[in-house]
């Protein structure tokens, strides 16, 4: 089935007017001074690329709505852990991460409609896996980047009246926080780190890209996490094309005891390699990582992409077939993983800096 081009122009057209400015500060190696830039480089298509994908797009249809399966239902989380590491699939990418009686949401989504307006934007097809008046009280909130699908300024509005959580996201997204009133928030360049608790919290890098509208490409910064206290850690990658930047987190921190990593979003390749990983290449970060458990996300609830709704979690298992390596689960909604992690793991962490 092929999207309407209109529709894609329309998105584009109404996000440019509600897309604050971004970051302007000193040009580093991933910021010239305008932009961001993934390091290594890793060009994204642009519009007309966009254009060319929506009229030539042959998507697998989804249903329109998929309701649980008979004796599931949505989960409710416990109130804290504090032994060992829990960590929820909600939906999409939103993960609920629990550790030393810190309860962290990465990239919250409750919207049905993800995108610049209530009525523009790809819809949810699946209802989120917890319930968001079941959620524990969120202490810390992290965001990848600025796409309508991982920071959804609504369901940030809701977390904000109900527990006010410190929210975390890269550098230039203080406008767009402020302007909604999202407060407390703190920016974070790569490899950079800040504390809730005894759970530490830091920046690393992603490769990705970074847009709301037309004028505002790579304006804020793209990240991924590393969330850790002596419990253990968790690596949240975000939204990401696979790169070279995995075997630097380990080189750097070391394995985490669980990762989290996007397997959907992927056809056409041409359009999104640079951006979303596929499941072959998910399989490849795990093997980079070398984490206890993989966790896969980025599937399942929103099509932005041409692959079918679970078409990501069948790839995953073919290319889990061959090779010996530590598990790496395709979960369902609300479904949660308590790992007690070994001693010491990933305490590369501890030597980055705090953000000032």
């Amino acid at each position: 089935m092929r999207p309407r081009p209109f529709a894609v122009v329309s998105l584009v057209l109404v996000a440019t007017a509600c897309s604050p400015a971004g970051y302007r500060g000193p040009v580093s190696a991933h910021f010239d001074g305008d932009q961001f830039h993934n390091d290594p480089a890793a060009p994204h298509p642009g519009f007309l690329e966009l254009l060319r994908w929506q009229v030539t797009a042959d998507r697998i249809a989804w249903p329109d709505w998929e309701d649980w399966a008979p004796g599931h239902g949505p989960t409710k989380p416990p109130a804290l852990v504090e032994d060992g590491v829990r960590v929820t699939w909600v939906n999409h990418s939103t993960m609920l991460i629990q550790m030393a009686g810190v309860n962290v949401l990465a990239d919250p989504v409750w919207s049905d409609r993800v995108g610049p307006t209530s009525w523009l934007g790809p819809t949810r097809h699946h209802a989120p896996g917890v319930r968001f008046e079941d959620l524990p009280h969120i202490d810390a909130v992290v965001l990848s980047h600025d796409h309508y699908d991982h920071f959804d300024l609504p369901t940030l509005e809701r977390l904000t009246a109900r527990d006010a959580p410190k929210v975390f996201a890269g550098l230039g997204t203080h406008a767009l926080l402020e302007g909604d009133d999202i407060r407390p928030h703190k920016e974070l360049d790569w490899w950079q780190c800040a504390s809730v608790g005894t759970v530490r919290i830091c920046a690393l890098p992603a490769q990705h890209n970074g847009r709301r509208g037309l004028t505002d490409r790579d304006e804020r910064l793209w990240v991924s996490f590393w969330i850790s206290s002596a419990a253990g850690s968790v690596y949240f990658a975000g939204d990401t094309g696979f790169g070279p930047h995995f075997a630097r987190i380990h080189e750097r921190l070391g394995s985490p005891c669980v990762a989290l990593l996007p397997i959907g979003a992927y056809k056409p390749r041409w359009f999104m390699q640079t951006s979303h990983m596929n499941p072959e290449d998910a399989v490849r970060a795990h093997d980079a990582l070398r984490p206890e458990l993989s966790i896969a996300m980025h599937f399942a609830t929103f099509r932005q992409s041409d692959e079918g709704m679970y078409e990501p979690a069948g790839e995953l298992y073919l290319a889990l077939a061959h090779g010996k390596r530590a598990p790496f689960v395709v979960p369902e909604f609300g479904e949660s993983h308590l790992v007690h992690c070994p001693a010491g793991g990933g305490a590369g962490a501890a030597a980055l800096p705090d953000a000032r």
